[in-house]
């Protein structure tokens, strides 16, 4: 999937949790996954991914992970159980493997930012 995507990964439900932006964010997970790069969810384990936001460009993206870093931890946490209440894996929906979360449901349930 190739644009601009702000995400995060837990290490479970309501486990540590991490905020990042990409260009590519079926190939950022996975080197998440995979712990491919050395950093913070390598060393802590957070590679489920449980809430991502797509944008139309990546200062737009980049602008919302700055904010988004800042929030607290309960702000995250809401955000995150809102649109993913059982905090459900999400790489397996955006590899078009989830059924019952792809296509213009995961717009629905994953709006844009709205700045």
């Amino acid at each position: 999937m190739k644009q601009p995507a702000v995400y995060m990964l837990a290490t479970g439900k309501r486990g540590t949790l991490y905020v990042g932006v990409t260009s590519n964010l079926i190939a950022r997970i996975w080197q998440h996954r995979e712990h491919a790069v050395d950093g913070f969810t390598k060393r802590y384990g957070i590679d489920i991914l449980v809430w991502y936001e797509l944008h139309d460009s990546m200062d737009t993206a980049i602008q919302r992970e700055k904010r988004l870093k800042r929030w607290n931890r309960e702000w995250k946490l809401r955000l995150v159980e809102e649109a993913n209440p059982e905090w459900r894996d999400l790489w397996p929906a955006i590899l078009g493997q989830d059924e019952a979360a792809t296509g213009n449901r995961d717009q629905e349930r994953f709006p844009p930012a709205r700045e």
